[in-house]
């Protein structure tokens, strides 16, 4: 992979919004979105819609890549 499509797509990952990174943390730890939704007070229906926006920011298809993408780099402490 060229350097400039790598930092392109990390570049990507870091306009997550502060939710989305709350999101994310959860996420990593293998809770469902009905999980995420009770532990952030939100609409399960709102955080499809953050799960969503994470994986289109995160260039990934699914929850186990947007977890391994975000822990590989760093994202989540």
């Amino acid at each position: 992979m060229e350097e400039n499509a790598k930092s392109h797509k990390i570049a990507n990952v870091r306009t997550l919004t502060d939710r989305e990174f709350q999101v994310l943390e959860l996420l990593i730890t293998g809770k469902s979105n009905t999980e995420i939704a009770k532990e952030l007070s939100l609409s399960v229906h709102t955080i499809k819609a953050h799960v969503c926006a994470i994986l289109n920011k995160m260039a990934v298809d699914d929850r186990v890549q947007a977890a391994v993408k975000a822990i590989r780099n760093g994202l989540i402490k």
